[in-house]
């Protein structure tokens, strides 16, 4: 039986899972109301960030089970403990979700990169895990710099 994680572990799992869920909800709710002269590809990578963040979110909950942790996904665990800016309701100019998008996921992988410190040697597997997560938003987030001519 493996060893119980230490809570810095758990920690940062827990937090990523609750940045994720918000970021996967945030980005399909744009996806829905994104308007502007950039529509249609701007809301194709919206479906992109989607499908990736929701696989992500997965990953880490499971990882944190595997580990004899307890995820927690509720609406209201992750409305009171995300860390991603909110997003505005109704229509959304697409030069706004561009850079909204941009800064969420880099500000998202940002802080699973500050979960690295320390957890690589306790569980290597996890920051495995976590860094590759946090290539993937930081891909998606260069994407959207990309777009609006910010490379």
């Amino acid at each position: 039986m493996a060893a119980k994680p230490s809570e810095k572990v758990v920690a940062s799992l827990q937090e990523s899972l609750v940045d994720l869920i918000d970021l996967s909800l945030q980005a399909k709710q744009a996806h829905w109301n994104v308007y502007g002269s950039h529509f249609r590809s701007v809301h194709l990578q919206l479906d992109e960030v989607t499908d990736e963040v929701r696989l992500a979110s997965d990953d880490v909950a499971e990882r944190l089970v595997a580990i004899g942790g307890e995820p927690d996904g509720r609406a209201a665990t992750v409305a009171s403990s995300s860390k991603v800016d909110a997003l505005s309701g109704g229509r959304l100019a697409d030069d706004k979700v561009i850079r909204q998008f941009e800064e969420r996921l880099q500000a998202t992988a940002d802080r699973i990169k500050g979960h690295l410190d320390g957890i690589e040697e306790e569980d290597p597997l996890t920051h495995d895990l976590l860094v590759g997560i946090a290539t993937g938003l930081e891909k998606q987030a260069w994407m959207f710099r990309a777009s609006a001519g910010e490379v």
